[in-house]
């Protein structure tokens, strides 16, 4: 069981963690992107150096999945029509472009990566079909524009 020391050090996790970092992430994808890269894949294990100098594991693992989650459902949260905005803003900074991730993203279907581990199936399932769609949409808007040059 918790206590309520516990309690008080992961808030401050998540809030030291929260001002510091994610504040100066500019989009809620590039935040859920930031959180996914936080964790080891084969472990599940977040890992983040700053708050591992500052604060024991075990807090740092509860805070980190806790915003993982929370960055997660808020992009759940957000209409489709802004979602498309973030989702592109994202992929535009990562470093093949945006086309080339499109592609990639919607072949290899890597944004699965990007849900956190004890989310529910529903939401899960949501997430993947929003994206599928996003990425289309996406996809047209690329191949639009490539055609029309």
């Amino acid at each position: 069981m918790k206590t309520i020391t516990d309690l008080q050090q992961n808030r401050r996790i998540i809030q030291d963690f929260t001002l510091t970092t994610l504040a100066g992430i500019p989009s809620v994808f590039s935040r859920l992107a930031y959180m996914a890269s936080l964790r080891d894949l084969s472990s599940g294990r977040y890992e983040h150096a700053g708050l591992a100098a500052l604060y024991p594991d075990e807090g740092i693992q509860q805070a980190l999945q806790l915003c993982h989650e929370q960055v997660f459902e808020r992009v759940l949260e957000t209409p489709l029509e802004t979602q498309e905005k973030d989702l592109r803003e994202c992929l535009e900074h990562m470093p093949g472009g945006l086309s080339a991730t499109v592609t990639h993203w919607r072949r290899m279907e890597a944004y699965r990566v990007l849900m956190p581990e004890r989310e529910p199936t529903y939401l899960k399932e949501l997430f993947c079909s929003n994206l599928r769609a996003l990425l289309e949409i996406l996809q047209a808007e690329c191949s639009t524009v490539r055609s029309g040059e």
